[in-house]
């Protein structure tokens, strides 16, 4: 006399399920997920609350207008390269590293115009570099 039933059972975790539902999560968030554009930056430039300050030494301004075309003290640069603005500083400043100068640039002037004005005066050792803005009311 068996008392003792014969019974076995196998306990089988079925994932299939599971990984449909972790699935789906993944499917929903990948597609609820907002993304933002970094590269709309919307800026208005120059203007600036700071006083302006008197220079006391001779300065040099640089000019430079919306299409990039270099002036320096109100006198056109030839062409907008970065030796042909050299020169032009060089002779208006005979050698002279301890003047001023003062960057006057368009609101809506290209940046890498800005960038070769500073890089031509840094180039001849002009260290003393302001910028010229508005200054809002």
């Amino acid at each position: 006399m068996n008392l003792k039933p014969n019974r076995e059972d196998n306990i089988e975790l079925n994932l299939t399920p599971l990984i449909d539902v972790v699935f789906l999560l993944l499917i929903f968030f990948m597609v609820s997920t907002t993304f933002e554009k970094q590269a709309t930056l919307k800026l208005q430039l120059p203007d600036s609350s700071a006083q302006a300050k008197v220079q006391d030494q001779k300065s040099i301004t640089i000019g430079i207008d919306a299409k990039g075309h270099f002036y320096i003290n109100d006198r056109q640069v030839v062409n907008t390269s970065l030796a042909t603005l050299k020169v032009a500083l060089q002779k208006v400043t005979n050698g002279k590293t301890d003047m001023v100068v003062t960057l006057r640039a368009d609101a809506k002037t290209p940046h890498q115009s800005v960038v070769t004005a500073m890089d031509a005066a840094s180039q001849l050792g002009l260290v003393k570099l302001s910028i010229a803005t508005l200054q809002t009311q």
